[in-house]
């Protein structure tokens, strides 16, 4: 297979195949990479020094995870909102919900931004109602709707320099893009990259250290790499159709993962797989959430 592609979680190990994977984040203080099933719901990890997995479950869906810069704790985006969550206690501790009129919606990825930001988009749980939103959780822990009315809210990254935001739609099969500002504003939404029919639909994304953005295609086979401009440059196929992020990670940040879904693949035995990919490129450091 392409890219040295390396199934890290499958069926039959410890993990099992993810009913919804997503949101990989590299933590280096820990040596370690997370990333959740929403649907089962579970957070998933794998340890690099022992090079094992583990798997807890959790009440709601999860959404993301992100470790907050200088704790040992999380932040976590779940159906009911925002909370902190500390994994040696296994607790979880309700921070508010950012959609108090959408009870049917959950949070659904999220990054940080340079200024210690996350930035989490939302949708309807059922996938039938065009009710997501693009928030932004402030190192104080207050929050803001920055962006609204999407099908399903997807893949948050970020330019080399920080100032500028990529957002998909992804029931519009469109990653739109938006200069942001020093204080947090957004400006300048514009789309800029549509998904002919045949790529499936933009998910999760991810940024490189040559500014190149790598996205996830749910119903598309495959992983692509495509310039600041929105060019493609390369595409990774994959043993799987339903894609839905990546994240480099390592000590060297030069290792790829990608996480899939078995939903809507059933018969596919390595749909719902983690995969490791070697593409030759490095990631940015990940970043923390300032709060």
């Amino acid at each position: 297979m392409d890219a040295g592609i390396r199934i890290v979680a499958r069926s039959g190990s410890q993990i099992g195949r993810d009913r919804l994977g997503e949101g990989p984040i590299w933590v280096p203080e820990r040596g370690t990479l997370f990333w959740v099933d929403i649907e089962a719901p579970a957070l998933n990890w794998l340890d690099f020094a022992s090079g094992e997995t583990g798997r807890l479950s959790f009440p709601e869906p999860l959404g993301w995870i992100i470790p907050r810069a200088g704790r040992r704790d999380f932040i976590v985006g779940l159906k009911s909102g925002f909370a902190t969550y500390d994994l040696e206690a296994d607790r979880i501790v309700p921070i508010g919900d950012p959609e108090p009129d959408h009870p049917d919606n959950r949070l659904n990825d999220a990054k940080v931004d340079s200024a210690g930001r996350i930035w989490a988009g939302s949708m309807h749980q059922a996938e039938t109602a065009v009710s997501g939103s693009l928030h932004r959780l402030d190192p104080d822990l207050t929050w803001q709707r920055m962006d609204g009315e999407y099908g399903v809210a997807n893949g948050p990254t970020f330019s080399l320099d920080g100032r500028i935001i990529y957002h998909s739609d992804s029931a519009a099969r469109t990653v739109y893009a938006f200069d942001l500002a020093a204080d947090g504003t957004l400006s300048g939404k514009r789309p800029f990259l549509r998904f002919p029919d045949d790529w499936g639909w933009p998910d999760g994304m991810t940024t490189d250290a040559e500014g190149c953005l790598w996205i996830a295609h749910w119903g598309g086979s495959r992983i692509s790499r495509v310039d600041p401009e929105g060019r493609l440059m390369r595409a990774v196929a994959l043993p799987a159709p339903n894609i839905t992020s990546c994240a480099f990670a390592g000590e060297g940040l030069n290792r790829l993962f990608v996480t899939s879904a078995s939903r809507g693949a059933e018969g596919v035995p390595e749909a719902g797989a983690l995969f490791e990919l070697d593409v030759g490129v490095v990631g940015l450091p990940p970043r923390a959430f300032g709060g």
